[in-house]
């Protein structure tokens, strides 16, 4: 570890003098030779250091996005050259380069970090060893051998002996206790901060060796942390602990806000995104607005959870935008998710009668035409009295061009009357008339 450290001793004196700028502002407010104010000087240092990495983690989140997307494609180059690794090694880069993706680059934040950290680690050697580092001077390393966190000083190990803990003024139970409990929150917040990573923000719907290889890390990382923290000073230990919660803080934040398409925490953010739409009519800032527009361009390649969000906007009378607004659709579920017209909903056909009800819907019909054919039959022998009548009153041997008056040709007399009289009633057989009608 120390010849490491020495390998990037050229930075050494600039992390030594951010140390030093931090412990003048705090060692003014909780006192020079305390804890708390090289503590906090550390703390400080990794905060500065991650603000300025944040451009590199925003490329690790896509560089990560983008190899999921292409393991589907590596899989397949893996078993068509199996048994040629040359080729199955071009394959892979001319991959990469079509789609402009670079496998180191979900490293880079690691990468950039590891010279503070080496730097930061030969800083607190040397205030160990009694030996001026960078821009630390005789006060300040006198300063910082004296400064203690909770009974520990700053340059030691676990694994340090009683005489050397003692010549800093400390008791070995307390350095063990402090530096164990630290050694277990270090491991614990890089458990946490995989497992996230992997329950929640993972695209559920592809299985690829990429995901096994990421849980296989998930328990890889904190033994390695576990096994290496004990031969980390107590301020190495602060420094690697606070990179630990920034990086757990921040991915909680991203997966939040911006998780991976086709992950619980996709799911879980377009629920809240359509809430807030159905409660608000709009977006809200521009975070929103670019994960609407994000789903809108998809079209028919939304997965599940992206349809899902569009099938509820509509039924809540609201239309999402190409440009990624949210406006208010004057007909509600009239288009599916994919943009074409809804279906017309199915005419319902009318409820079959039981066999009681039809046949006394017949019986009140059949009354009804017997009513209206004895009306019509009283009706008609009035008429036929009428006719009758007046066919007497008419002397029967006046000719109308061969016709009666009864408007028969060369008939009896009355034969058309007759006729006429029966023309309202029914043909055929009568049905005998009701006896309370007669």
């Amino acid at each position: 570890m120390d010849t490491i450290a020495g390998f990037f001793s050229f930075i050494t004196t600039p992390v030594s003098w951010v140390i030093v700028q931090f412990h003048k502002l705090y060692g003014a407010i909780f006192g020079p030779d305390t804890g708390w104010a090289w503590g906090l000087s550390i703390v400080s240092l990794v905060i500065l250091i991650r603000i300025c990495l944040i451009p590199l983690f925003v490329k690790q989140i896509k560089a990560t996005r983008a190899m999921q997307t292409l393991q589907p494609e590596m899989k397949k180059i893996q078993e068509r050259y199996k048994s040629d690794k040359q080729r199955q090694s071009e394959e892979m880069m001319k991959l990469y380069k079509e789609s402009g993706t670079n496998p180191l680059s979900s490293c880079l934040p690691i990468l950039a970090q590891s010279p503070f950290f080496f730097a930061l680690y030969h800083v607190l050697n040397g205030i160990a060893s009694n030996k001026k580092v960078g821009v630390i001077d005789q006060q300040l390393l006198d300063s910082a051998r004296d400064a203690h966190i909770f009974g520990a000083p700053l340059a030691v190990k676990f694994t340090d002996s009683a005489d050397k803990v003692a010549s800093l003024g400390a008791s070995l139970t307390d350095v063990r206790v402090v530096t164990a409990l630290m050694i277990i929150l270090m491991s614990a917040s890089q458990f946490f901060t995989q497992r996230q990573l992997m329950t929640k923000n993972v695209d559920t719907t592809v299985k690829t060796p990429f995901m096994q290889q990421q849980k296989m890390l998930m328990y890889v990382f904190p033994i390695m942390f576990a096994v290496f923290g004990i031969n980390f000073p107590v301020g190495v230990l602060v420094y690697w602990l606070t990179t630990n919660v920034w990086t757990m803080g921040q991915q909680m934040y991203v997966i939040r806000q911006n998780p991976t398409p086709g992950s619980k925490a996709q799911a879980a953010y377009l629920e809240r995104l359509q809430k807030h739409i159905t409660t608000a009519g709009k977006t809200r800032g521009r975070g929103q607005t670019r994960a609407v527009k994000a789903i809108v361009a998809k079209g028919r390649d939304r997965n599940e959870y992206e349809r899902k969000f569009i099938n509820g906007l509509n039924k809540a009378g609201f239309a999402a935008q190409a440009d990624g607004t949210v406006i208010v659709s004057e007909t509600v579920a009239t288009t599916t998710e994919d943009g074409a017209p809804a279906a017309a909903p199915k005419r319902q056909q009318p409820k079959r009668q039981s066999k009681s009800k039809r046949q006394a819907g017949t019986g009140a019909s059949g009354a009804k035409a017997d009513d209206a054919s004895t009306d019509s039959a009283a009706s008609g022998g009035a008429d036929a009295k009428t006719s009758l009548t007046k066919s007497e009153d008419t002397p029967q041997n006046t000719p109308a061009k061969g016709k009666t008056a009864g408007g028969t040709k060369g008939g009896q007399p009355g034969q058309g009357t007759r006729s006429k009289a029966k023309s309202g009633q029914r043909k055929g057989q009568q049905r005998p008339k009701h006896p309370s009608k007669k």
